[in-house]
């Protein structure tokens, strides 16, 4: 893409760090996707880095960043929020300040998941996909956090937390307030 191209697509008028009104990509989110585009042989290659680009600097991807990211990739839209929906940790709506995963497979399920879930929606009074009054925690499902071993297990953002009791929650929850 060449430097016009960049800045009509993704900066609109203005070359600057800031959102424009339209949400466009900001330079760093610019400079971060092309670097990722950079590592890989293709273009589309680097589809599912430059959402997370997007995701660590906005905290999900919106609509309109998902479209200028596309085109930095050289994808329709459609093509690329095919791979963002597919994959659970790239959010497409937003999400508190905290993510919540807490794995329900059935190691987990064995091992106490219920009363976890169940204390976890008590506690902060929301159901999954739901997120606190105050923007502080999303809760999500998560089909696998591949610790099996260590049931029940949940994830905050990126801490990861095995053989959780109820005891525990509290405080979990705590530290990340």
């Amino acid at each position: 893409m060449s430097g016009e191209q960049l800045k009509r697509c993704c900066l609109g008028s203005e070359m600057n760090n800031n959102k424009t009104e339209e949400q466009m990509l900001t330079t760093e989110e610019i400079a971060q996707i092309e670097h990722e585009i950079s590592l890989v042989p293709q273009k589309k290659a680097a589809c599912i880095e430059a959402l997370k680009v997007v995701q660590q600097h906005r905290g999900w991807v919106s609509d309109e960043s998902l479209k200028d990211t596309a085109t930095m990739l050289g994808m329709s839209a459609e093509e690329l929020d095919s791979v963002a929906t597919f994959y659970n940790l790239i959010f497409r709506q937003p999400v508190g300040r905290h993510v919540i995963l807490l794995c329900d497979s059935i190691s987990c399920w064995v091992m106490g998941y219920e009363q976890i879930r169940d204390h976890l929606m008590q506690k902060l009074q929301i159901k999954y996909g739901e997120t606190t009054p105050d923007g502080r925690f999303t809760l999500l499902p998560n089909v696998c956090l591949g610790t099996c071993d260590r049931a029940p297990a949940l994830m905050i953002d990126d801490h990861l937390y095995q053989n959780v009791t109820i005891e525990e929650l509290d405080g979990i929850l705590h530290h990340h307030r």
